[in-house]
C-alpha cells in the first residue's frame, strides 16, 4: 500500500526536513516486506492567497485516484501507536492500494474536505504546527511498520 503525505506548504531544508526524510526512508525499508510503502510527500502551495478553500482544491487535485483519505485533524480519532499500526495493516489487508494523509495549512483543512475524508486522525487535543505534523506522522508511520515487523523500536 503506497503512502502519500499530501500537505499544504513547502518544507524547506533544515531539521524538520531531515527528520521527515530519515523517518520515511526507515518506513520504506521496514515496510517494504510488509506491503507498506513507498511513502512520498506531495506538497501544494496556494500562491494566490485563496485561504482554506483554495488549499482544499489544491489538495484534492493532488490526491491519488482512489486513495483512502485520512485527514490529520485535531477533531480526529486519537489512538496509541499499536492501534495505528493495526489500522494501517487493516487498510492494506482490505486491498487499499493508496492511503493519503492530508495536512492542511496554518488554518487547517476546509470543513468540506475534512468531511469527505474516510478517516480523521489526531495527535491529541493540542494544535500542532502543520510542519511538525509531517515529522510526527513520518515517525508514526515508521513506528507502525516497526511494530508490524516485530522490531524492538517500539518499546511500550
Amino acid at each position: 500500500m503506497r503512502v502519500h503525505i499530501v500537505a499544504v506548504g513547502r518544507l524547506r531544508n533544515g531539521p524538520e526536513r531531515e527528520l521527515v526524510d530519515d523517518y520515511l526512508a526507515r518506513f520504506d525499508k521496514t515496510g517494504r516486506a510488509l506491503g507498506l510503502g513507498p511513502a512520498q510527500i506531495i506538497e501544494v502551495e496556494d500562491k494566490k492567497g485563496g485561504g482554506m478553500a483554495a488549499e482544499a482544491a489544491l489538495l484534492e487535485k493532488a490526491l491519488p485516484k482512489g486513495a483512502l483519505i485520512c485527514a490529520m485533524d485535531e477533531r480526529g480519532q486519537t489512538m496509541p501507536s499499536p492501534d495505528f499500526a493495526r489500522q494501517l495493516a487493516d487498510w492494506r489487508d482490505a486491498g487499499r492500494g493508496d492511503v493519503a494523509f492530508l495536512i492542511g495549512g496554518a488554518d487547517g483543512l476546509a470543513p468540506a474536505l475534512r468531511d469527505r475524508a474516510d478517516f480523521a486522525l489526531s495527535f491529541g487535543a493540542m494544535v500542532w504546527p502543520h510542519m511538525l505534523v509531517r515529522v510526527m506522522l513520518a515517525e508514526q508511520l515508521y513506528r507502525a511498520a516497526a511494530i508490524l515487523a516485530g522490531t524492538p523500536y517500539h518499546r511500550a
